[in-house]
């Protein structure tokens, strides 16, 4: 879990992005937390995750530091617009969340709708 922060969808037309939607950022909050998991991987697949999230285009990589090890994270440094995901890209961040075992949770897509992960 990433205190004091909140996912949000935002438009990826920054970097010519070609998503329908919105796609997923994280901004901080105050008392709000954003849901995630941890995955060792190496060198060689993390310069083909730079690519597959645009990255330094789009997205940029934060680190901290959790038990002693270094973690990494993406989110978008220009905060563009608010944009609702499509029904596709929501519905796989979803399945992330039950891969996880994030179930019984809800996921805030905009101020006026959220949805339960089951």
């Amino acid at each position: 879990t990433l205190k004091n922060y909140k996912l949000s969808f935002r438009t990826n037309n920054y970097s010519g992005g070609v998503i329908d939607g919105g796609v997923a950022d994280i901004e901080k909050k105050k008392k709000s937390r954003v849901l995630g998991a941890i995955y060792k991987i190496s060198k060689k697949d993390e310069k083909k995750l730079d690519i597959y999230e645009d990255f330094p285009s789009l997205y940029i990589k934060k680190y901290f530091k959790i038990y002693g090890k270094k973690v990494m994270f993406y989110y978008m440094p220009k905060k563009t617009k608010h944009v609702l995901p499509s029904k596709r890209y929501l519905n796989i961040i979803i399945r992330g969340y039950k891969d996880c075992g994030y179930k019984d949770t809800y996921i805030v897509v905009s101020k006026k709708k959220r949805v339960k992960v089951r």
